[in-house]
């Protein structure tokens, strides 16, 4: 018997949103490494979230509504640029031997794409665990960041696709050296209400050439693929990972070694996992910069895990809040998170949550389990 054809993505639109208005072009944010320097692999650590929403309509009027959302999106996302324009910057190097990097607020923008999938919304959510996460990765592409040209790749993909159904989906991808968990869904929640903000106006009215947006995307220039991806792109590179959400005081200090370490034995016996050789710890200190950090097995990393800081478990739903994301009137029938670390690596990210908390998340990957 002949193998199924597989499910393909379609890239029909790659845009870019760029901020309505100054944006803080010119400032830039440090990134520090203390550890091996950053390699093509370490640049493509990134957070995605997959959020997805019923839609309606006979056939003939879905590709008219995905154009139109994807003209009411874009001009939201640049609208909502000009008060976060680190989500518009670029990662760019500052030194020879990959240790110093930094990102750039170029206001160069945010990459829009927009895809159809073979499949309804009903039957993409009947799979589960590895496989979906698999699939979904399809639902927000990325483009590798180029360790020699940095600075000419987007490090956040914004994607919209449309199922056979009516429903669809808001893909982000971000680079974790552009912004941790918390700060992209700060962001997504802020874009969300100047996008409803802007429909309540009635009317797109940052950029004139959007007029032109329903002549250019006519049904036969969205016919025009740029490429189809198959959605079970990642089954074959890769090991799958698994990220548990910790909460825990911040104990007042900038080196989050200790509490990491306490994090990842906790992930690594809550799984029934062996131990990592290493793991790599990133965090912001108080000067908006980010510290990148390689810790091993045999360093001085003593997991503190007394009563005081000692971390506690917690989940996206409660920690990054987009099920309550509206778009349209309507709030999304399922979210997905995801870290994705380099290949065999244990990848540790801690984020301010507000007064001394902190939010850390532990992924692992599944190759050590038992």
């Amino acid at each position: 018997m002949a193998a199924a054809a597989p499910m393909l993505v379609h890239v029909e639109s790659i845009q870019t949103a760029v901020p309505a208005g100054a944006a803080g072009s010119g400032r830039s944010l440090p990134i520090a490494v203390s550890g091996p320097p950053l390699a093509a692999a370490e640049l493509q650590r990134r957070f995605r979230a997959v959020l997805y929403y019923r839609g309606a309509g006979a056939a003939g009027e879905l590709e008219a509504a995905a154009r139109e959302r994807g003209a009411w999106v874009k001009e939201s996302l640049s609208a909502a640029l000009v008060d976060h324009p680190e989500m518009a910057g670029r990662l760019r190097r500052r030194g020879d031997d990959g240790r110093l990097w930094e990102v750039r607020l170029m206001d160069t923008g945010v990459r829009l794409v927009q895809t159809s999938v073979e499949a309804t919304m009903a039957a993409f959510l009947r799979a589960s665990g590895a496989d979906r996460e698999r699939k979904e990765a399809a639902l927000a592409l990325w483009t590798d960041v180029d360790v020699q040209e940095p600075d000419i790749c987007a490090p956040f993909f914004m994607q919209l696709t449309r199922f056979q159904d009516g429903g669809y989906a808001v893909g982000a991808s971000c680079s974790l050296l552009l912004a941790d968990p918390l700060s992209l869904a700060g962001f997504l929640k802020s874009w969300a209400r100047k996008h409803a903000e802007l429909q309540a106006q009635g009317k797109i009215v940052a950029n004139p050439v959007i007029q032109y947006t329903r002549y250019l995307q006519s049904a036969g220039g969205a016919a025009r693929r740029v490429k189809s991806v198959p959605v079970d792109t990642d089954i074959a590179t890769g090991t799958t990972t698994t990220t548990v959400l910790f909460r825990a005081a911040g104990g007042g200090t900038s080196d989050h070694r200790a509490l990491a370490a306490a994090c990842v034995a906790m992930a690594i016996e809550r799984l029934g996992a062996k131990a990592l050789p290493r793991f790599t710890v990133m965090a912001r200190d108080g000067s908006e910069g980010l510290n990148v950090k390689t810790c091993t097995a045999d360093g001085d990393e003593k997991p503190c895990n007394g009563h005081e800081h000692a971390p506690r478990v917690s989940h996206w739903r409660d920690e990054a809040g987009l099920e309550d994301l509206t778009l349209e009137g309507n709030k999304p029938v399922h979210v997905s998170y995801c870290v994705s670390p380099c290949a065999d690596e244990g990848l540790v990210v801690v984020m301010p949550a507000g007064g001394a908390e902190l939010l850390i998340s532990a992924t692992v990957p599944n190759y050590i389990y038992m």
